[in-house]
């Protein structure tokens, strides 16, 4: 498949995704490669995905990279080749969001040690790194309820796959 021309609806959906996203500070290519990959039935090499994009392969590989390191890619091998194949997890925004958030449990420890270098929150600057680290608290406990009433509300509205649980992952 060559390149989509600009009235193909589904290549009209990928520029106008990534263009969304773009514009609150996503890459445009990682953008355009994962609704790429989001709009085809099966995995995605490369190759393939720089195809649909009218793009090189190597224009795609920091995309992924990126994708992948987020969760939102996952890469596969192709049997008997030295090619990858890229797909979309199951629950994709889910795992791009919700279970990547180890980086707030980061900004508190880091606000807690801020703390005691300022001497606690006493001070002007000791209380606005008082009021970050007990933000970042907010969030993660937000997320977490967030998460929980996420997959009760994707039980609901049907999208589990046969086998799956509406219940939170044990871990």
């Amino acid at each position: 498949m060559a390149a989509a021309d600009g009235h193909d609806p589904v290549h009209l959906f990928v520029e106008r995704m990534a263009l969304t996203f773009a514009e609150v500070g996503f890459p445009r290519m990682a953008a355009r490669v994962l609704f790429t990959v989001m709009s085809a039935d099966d995995p995605l090499t490369a190759a393939e995905i720089g195809e649909r994009l009218g793009v090189s392969a190597a224009a795609v590989s920091g995309a992924v990279r990126y994708l992948t390191q987020f969760g939102m890619l996952i890469r596969e091998p192709v049997p008997r080749s030295r090619r990858d194949r890229y797909r979309m997890p199951e629950n994709p925004w889910y795992e791009g969001t919700i279970t990547k958030t180890a980086i707030y449990k980061t900004f508190i420890d880091v606000a807690e040690g801020g703390l005691v270098a300022l001497n606690g929150p006493q001070t002007p600057a000791g209380e606005r790194v008082a009021e970050m680290r007990d933000f970042f608290i907010f969030v993660q406990e937000e997320i977490d309820s967030l998460g929980e009433r996420w997959r009760v509300r994707r039980a609901q509205t049907g999208h589990l796959r046969p086998g799956e649980s509406a219940a939170p992952p044990s871990g």
